[in-house]
């Protein structure tokens, strides 16, 4: 599998999976590493889903973004535990049978000798045709079904396995960081401006407006655009004339990105 075809313009998501993180038990930490990993390339999240331990309904998620053109990294459930489902669920969503991997055999074999018996070896069980992520801790494997990539809930595991996807089969997906300039507007309501923020939205089609309102201590906007430099400029430069002539009064923030 490589990343021909695919661009940076595709979606990208993901799913962290356990009800140990929807009961509170854990905290989760992927959904943070994720941003932080993709915004080292310039890219974002297009989604992303908590799910619980359920086989349906993991079923019904992975069939839906199985059918899109999405880049996704899903995390959890791929044990051999009876609450592990991500598997066999990946599987049924793709319409092929489990079976046991040659690959992943050799590498349990390796780790665990005589032990990778009976039951280590049913980590080896995945569903047919999928490729290997190398697991640098313990060599149980990760796999790659098409572009959706999944790794064990362990982050000392997953992490490095993620970065090691990244590197392997989407090198060049890279872009420019995007910036976000902003202005903070004093004593304006949203409704005020409402006017002046679509008609930029409606010229400068590039840059993601954002509006965020705040009451304390005192009336304020942040009123701002996210994109490449080049497209915000002049939508921050829009923006501004727009507020001054509206009679507000507002400070640049530093910029983001």
């Amino acid at each position: 599998m490589n990343s021909s075809g695919m661009t940076p313009s595709r979606p990208i998501g993901a799913y962290i999976i356990g009800d140990e993180i929807l009961s509170g038990k854990r905290e989760d930490k992927h959904l943070l590493r994720v941003i932080n990993t993709l915004a080292q390339r310039g890219l974002m999240l297009s989604w992303a889903q908590y799910l619980g331990d359920d086989r349906e309904r993991l079923i019904g998620e992975f069939r839906r973004s199985l059918a899109t053109d999405a880049l996704v990294f899903s995390f959890g459930g791929i044990g051999a535990t009876p609450d592990d489902h991500t598997r066999q669920a990946a599987a049924a969503a793709a319409g092929v049978p489990i079976e046991r991997h040659a690959g992943a055999i050799a590498l349990i074999e390796q780790q665990f000798g005589e032990a990778a018996y009976p039951k280590r070896v049913l980590m080896a069980d995945f569903p047919q045709g999928v490729a290997l992520i190398p697991n640098p801790v313990n060599r149980v494997p990760g796999f790659s079904l098409g572009h959706h990539h999944f790794f064990p809930g362990f982050p000392d595991m997953a992490w490095p396995m993620l970065d090691w996807v990244l590197a392997t089969h989407y090198p060049d997906w890279r872009v420019e960081p995007e910036v976000e300039l902003a202005i903070r507007v004093n004593g304006a309501g949203e409704s005020q401006l409402l006017d002046l923020m679509e008609r930029v939205v409606r010229d400068h089609p590039a840059c993601k407006l954002f509006s965020l309102p705040s009451l304390k201590p005192e009336r304020t906007i942040e009123l701002g655009v996210r994109g490449q430099r080049a497209d915000c400029e002049p939508a921050i430069a829009a923006l501004q004339d727009g507020v001054t002539a509206a009679g507000f009064a507002w400070d640049r923030i530093a910029d983001r990105g």
